[in-house]
């Protein structure tokens, strides 16, 4: 089992940075994929960014592409999610996920752990 704690939220102007946090329990985080979702109210929840379990291969939603970098720390048990350039379309708690698979998938239902959710707040 893996829980999930995320944190680096805030209120920023736009095109500004937030870095992201997920931390994972256990001993087997290297064992899982592992990805960024985001749901703005009234709205599904979407897929932002994910990495494979070795880090070696990491993939994007076009809205974030070239802005937002994903990486991880697998000796440390950490997720990142580096934001730049934001916008105010990207308002949205945002949610750590895990898949115990080896490669990235976009959709929620392939993921089994989820955690919380931070608040990123962008302003105009």
């Amino acid at each position: 089992q893996v829980q999930l704690v995320e944190s680096g939220g805030g209120l920023v102007q736009a095109g500004g940075s937030l870095r992201l946090y997920c931390a994972a329990s256990g001993r087997t985080f290297s064992s899982y994929a592992m990805a960024w979702f985001r749901q703005a109210p009234g709205k599904d929840r979407e897929f932002v960014a994910g990495i494979s379990r070795s880090g070696g291969n990491t993939g994007y939603a076009d809205a974030v592409k070239g802005r937002f970098t994903i990486s991880r720390d697998n000796a440390k048990n950490t997720v990142y999610l580096q934001m730049n350039s934001l916008k105010p379309e990207d308002t949205a708690i945002y949610y750590c996920a895990a898949d115990y698979n080896i490669m990235v998938h976009r959709l929620t239902r392939e993921y089994d752990y989820w955690g919380q959710g931070t608040q990123v707040t962008v302003s105009s």
